[in-house]
């Protein structure tokens, strides 16, 4: 099994597990690769370093690697800063990821009666809830100027089943 990472062309990064190269190759070839949190399409492969497994390794020097006193500071700046670089857009996507999960949960799924639904509770024809659906943007310009406040929110495929 290779985990490999990946992100799209909005820079969205994520991991995707595949049996072995040539399947993430021919999976991304015929755009079965998808972002999770777009739903874009283009996806590259990003550099990742292997894992290696040193069996020459004497004890005492892995446990000094694994206690950090071998490390040079310079080593560990360089891992601060690299982890540093990738908190702000794993945090971003952990929102998003709750926000979505959150509309999710406390919303109801109208689907395609998005722009009927929200016009009868607009006009008072039915009782105010908290509704989500598809509707095109022409439809969502349209309801906007009747004066219903609805918000767009992009959602995957990949996000119709449950969030984890």
């Amino acid at each position: 099994m290779k985990v490999l990472d990946l992100h799209c062309q909005q820079q969205h990064s994520f991991e995707g597990w595949f049996a072995s190269e040539d399947d993430f190759q021919s999976q991304n070839a015929r755009s079965l690769v998808e972002c999770p949190f777009c739903g874009d399409h283009h996806i590259t492969k990003m550099l990742s370093a292997p894992r290696l497994n040193l069996s020459g390794a004497s004890s005492s020097q892995e446990q000094q690697l694994v206690s950090g006193a071998a490390a040079p500071s310079t080593d560990l700046a360089t891992t601060s800063a690299q982890s540093a670089a990738v908190v702000p857009s794993d945090v971003h996507q952990q929102a998003w990821l709750k926000m979505v999960q959150h509309v999710l949960t406390h919303t109801e799924d109208v689907g395609g009666q998005f722009a009927e639904e929200a016009r009868k509770m607009h006009y008072g024809e039915t009782p105010e809830r908290a509704i989500r659906g598809q509707v095109s943007r022409e439809e969502t310009s349209a309801l906007l100027e009747e004066g219903i406040q609805v918000m767009p929110l992009p959602m995957p495929a990949a996000i119709k089943g449950p969030v984890q």
